[in-house]
């Protein structure tokens, strides 16, 4: 073929590129929001496009108007109303408004996988027919690439004259810059919001709906192929429509062109994966190159502060009760994770999985849950840590020789950190989208270009790993996976407690700030990186020695996705979180069908607009509600006292006699004591020496509760009488009031203390003439 050939070839692929291009920047300019969730759509309207055609029999023009007319813009519509719009109406972060998108994708995925499974499928209806039309002499251009060519100007045209010359596009525009005003001032942001959503997954459909026929329809592939588009938007930098239609439309027709040419060697080979990946290179590039991306509103999209529920640790010493519950806690923690050595054979080896995948889990809290940075690209992380282990163990690595299994792993995994560090390196000028994208891109560019090539992952065997001469076998594997785990979060632990923890959580909230007071964030950011790549290195080792195989299915770019969603799912700042995701997904990926443990996180996902913090902060709401439940439970409940409730202060700065403090307040004898001081009365308190009573006024206890206060009752007479005894052991000639001492002696002699400080000075007050300058002249004191 010719050169213009092949250049009118990669115009088809160019125009679909810029339809979706084109829904990504819809979306966003109206909503603020970058539709992560964009290849999930595609994916799914074209599945249901082949549906309604191949299995129900409907015609293609009736099966495309329900598809992009019902179905795509039906989608656009119950993502605003269920899931964005409380979130724009809270002022959520960007960053929630993207880890939301994300949930949307990987509820999609899950969705998509379970109806129609994980195979790919071929037959894939086309919306237009393959007919070609002659532009000059024997050069001729398909008639679905002139199609798309046309609605890609069409479809441009209206969107600028929409935003340029309606009034329509001007609320899109106050909508966008100021939400709450625009509502002020009468405009209808949610059917603006409504509006965008429902161009931008129309957009996305068509883009599902034109690809499945050049490509094998499944739910990974096509999804990844759609999300590798997003360099288009990149070089827009995410305002301007014509520069992401020309980027699309060249990237397409470079990478037509590149089938030229040809190589021998292993650079044929990279030639031979740049000519089908030419997209993903392209995103990695302008990542680089474009400094900033023109984010709306304040562009935090990587400040993940809204997903940590904790704060520092206790800098001092932690008290016993503290201690007590803590360790607690991780003893129950550590025999949950060594149950599965009581399993059969079988389950033990589905349980490997759980330790590797939570060392993978907890390389992501290190990042956006301390350091407060997004990334997306764990998995590239995880799989070179998996093949540089097999490699050293196989003697394969730049003339090494073999390690044994066990320091393979762990050799393996520390090499991994040159790549974390040049990786972290974009983060410290940079944040938000282009970050996150960024940590994408390095993931997806590994995967192609290192997992998916038989000159790195070819000829890798697995050979049972032996500590001196010894082979291991499952339990005694078992045992090692969770000895790497505590490794793992001793690390993590280190990471959070003391200064660098204090400094790390300040980066983490306001990087700015934690800047102004001098700390180091360019290397903070560095080390984040630099320790998460190892940490993922070592659990993606372990997962290769668990499953018996190396696959580069199982470090994929979307898996990053689906991780990262599952930290956030389960806390994003805990590491106890991460090891129930990943007991979660190993137990839902064993008891049901493929494809469930997506659906489950996608659907959890969603609900993070309700518990910001992730399952880890509800669930110590819930211990809260708890506490407070069994705190009640010593009180009458026909008798319990109400919750505490402000108390109201008058203009002039003190309670008037009209709204004094009487009867019950909420807190056990307080109202009736208050009550009593006001007219005049002092309430006789129960002394140490009487038994319980009750007061009125007072709940009365249940049995049990007044058990327990008789006992402290009963102790704090005995310490009293011991002072006693001590008092008048220690007093030999003082009698009267000379002998007190302490602050009631202070007091009663007005020469020390508190309370005779104010003694003198009332009578010094009350002995002062008046004159000018008297205190209490002129009301002034």
């Amino acid at each position: 073929m010719t050169s213009i050939d092949l250049g009118l070839a990669g115009i088809s692929l160019g125009a679909i590129a810029a339809l979706s291009g084109i829904g990504l920047l819809v979306t966003y300019r109206t909503n603020g929001v970058l539709n992560l969730a964009q290849g999930g759509i595609a994916t799914l309207v074209a599945y249901i496009f082949r549906e309604m055609v191949v299995e129900w029999g409907l015609p293609i023009w009736l099966a495309a108007i329900l598809a992009l007319a019902v179905v795509s813009p039906g989608i656009g519509l119950l993502l605003e109303r269920l899931v964005f719009r409380p979130l724009a109406r809270r002022r959520a972060s960007a960053a929630e408004s993207l880890v939301a998108s994300l949930g949307v994708l990987v509820l999609i995925l899950g969705i998509t996988a379970g109806i129609w499974g994980l195979g790919s499928r071929s037959d894939a209806p086309s919306l237009f027919p393959a007919h070609s039309v002659r532009l000059f002499g024997d050069t001729r251009i398909g008639v679905d690439a002139l199609a798309e060519l046309i609605m890609v100007v069409v479809f441009s045209v209206v969107i600028g004259l929409i935003a340029a010359r309606t009034a329509f596009g001007r609320q899109i525009r106050a909508v966008v810059d100021d939400r709450q005003l625009a509502e002020l001032s009468g405009v209808p942001a949610d059917r603006v919001a409504a509006a965008g959503w429902a161009a931008g997954t129309t957009m996305a459909g068509l883009t599902g709906v034109l690809l499945a026929p050049r490509f094998q329809l499944t739910p990974y592939g096509l999804t990844l192929l759609v999300l590798e588009t997003f360099a288009v938007v990149v070089a827009a930098r995410l305002s301007s429509l014509p520069v992401a239609i020309l980027t699309a439309l060249g990237i397409s027709i470079l990478q037509s062109e590149l089938r030229q040419f040809t190589l021998d060697g292993d650079a044929g080979q990279i030639l031979t994966v740049l000519q089908s990946n030419l997209f993903i290179v392209a995103l990695l590039i302008l990542l680089l190159a474009v400094p900033k991306l023109r984010e709306l509103g304040s562009g935090d999209s990587g400040a993940t502060s809204s997903f940590s529920s904790r704060g520092a640790p206790p800098s001092g010493r932690v008290g016993q009760a503290r201690f007590r519950r803590d360790y607690l806690g991780k003893l129950g923690g550590f025999a949950l994770l060594l149950a599965p050595l009581t399993f059969a054979p079988s389950d033990l080896r589905s349980a490997f999985q759980v330790p590797a995948l939570a060392l993978i889990f907890l390389s992501m809290v290190i990042i956006t849950g301390y350091s407060g940075q997004i990334s997306l690209g764990a998995a590239g992380f995880a799989g070179l840590g998996a093949l540089l282990s097999l490699k050293l163990a196989n003697g394969d690595l730049f003339g090494l020789p073999a390690l044994p299994g066990i320091w393979a792993i762990l050799v393996g995994a520390l090499l991994v950190a040159p790549v974390g560090l040049i990786t972290g390196y974009p983060a410290i000028r940079r944040k938000g989208l282009t970050l996150a994208l960024t940590t994408f891109a390095v993931g997806a560019v590994v995967s192609r270009f290192v997992f998916e090539q038989p000159t790195f992952a070819s000829r890798l065997y697995i050979d049972p790993l032996t500590f001196f001469g010894h082979a291991l076998n499952d339990k005694a594997f078992y045992v090692l996976e969770l000895l790497c785990l505590g490794l793992g979060l001793l690390l993590v632990r280190n990471l959070h407690h003391g200064r660098l923890g204090r400094a790390l959580l300040a980066l983490r909230d306001n990087s700015g700030g934690a800047a102004a007071v001098g700390v180091d964030v360019r290397n903070l950011k560095l080390l984040a990186f630099t320790v998460s790549s190892v940490v993922a290195g070592l659990g993606g080792a372990l997962l290769v020695h668990s499953s018996y195989t190396f696959s580069a299915d199982d470090f994929a770019p979307l898996q990053s996705l689906l991780w990262f969603t599952a930290v956030v799912v389960f806390g994003a700042d805990s590491s106890a979180g991460a090891i129930v995701a990943a007991a979660f997904i190993v137990t839902i990926d064993v008891l049901a069908p493929d494809g469930s443990s997506t659906l489950a996180v996608g659907i959890l996902a969603l609900a993070l607009g309700w518990m910001p913090g992730g399952l880890a902060s509800a669930v110590r709401g819930v211990l809260r509600l708890l506490a407070q439940y069994l705190a009640d439970s010593f009180v009458d409940p026909n008798q319990r006292a109400p919750r505490p409730v402000p108390v109201r202060i008058s203009a002039v700065g003190y309670l008037p006699a009209t709204t004094g403090i009487v009867g019950n307040t909420g807190l056990p004898g307080i109202g009736a004591t208050l009550g009593a001081a006001r007219s005049g009365h002092n309430p006789a308190w129960p002394t140490p020496a009487r038994p319980f009573a009750r007061t009125a006024g007072v709940p009365a206890p249940t049995p049990f509760g007044a058990a327990l206060v008789s006992a402290v009752q009963q102790y704090a007479a005995a310490r009293a009488a011991q002072v006693s005894a001590r008092a008048g052991a220690g007093s030999t000639t003082a009698t009267g009031p000379a002998a007190l001492s302490g602050p009631l002696a202070d007091a009663g002699s007005g020469t020390r203390g508190p309370l005779g400080a104010a003694a003198t000075h009332t009578a010094r007050a009350d002995s002062a003439p008046y004159g000018p300058g008297s205190p209490t002249q002129g009301g002034r004191r």
